[in-house]
């Protein structure tokens, strides 16, 4: 049963692998670190759901990662056309 469930998830382990390494590199060129980003394998081994735990962050990176947001929006919202 658990070999089934491998083969069935294998898609989903590497799309999570490959957000959280996205994730990483993106926030890294904004000049954010979210130091315990990670997969949560053992979750998605007993579900077959895998889910992106950003862990803990020192709250002076978040205010980064908001600035790169909102700064996203805005240029979003200008460039968006209706």
């Amino acid at each position: 049963m658990g070999s089934m469930l491998s083969r069935a998830t294998a898609e989903q382990r590497r799309q999570a692998a490959c957000v959280v390494e996205d994730l990483v590199s993106v926030l890294a060129l904004g000049g954010v670190t979210l130091p315990s980003i990670a997969v949560d394998w053992e979750y998605g081994r007993i579900t077959g759901n895998y889910l992106v735990d950003l862990g803990s962050a020192r709250p002076l990176d978040l205010l980064r990662l908001l600035d790169l947001l909102r700064k996203g929006l805005r240029y979003e919202r200008l460039t968006y056309d209706d």
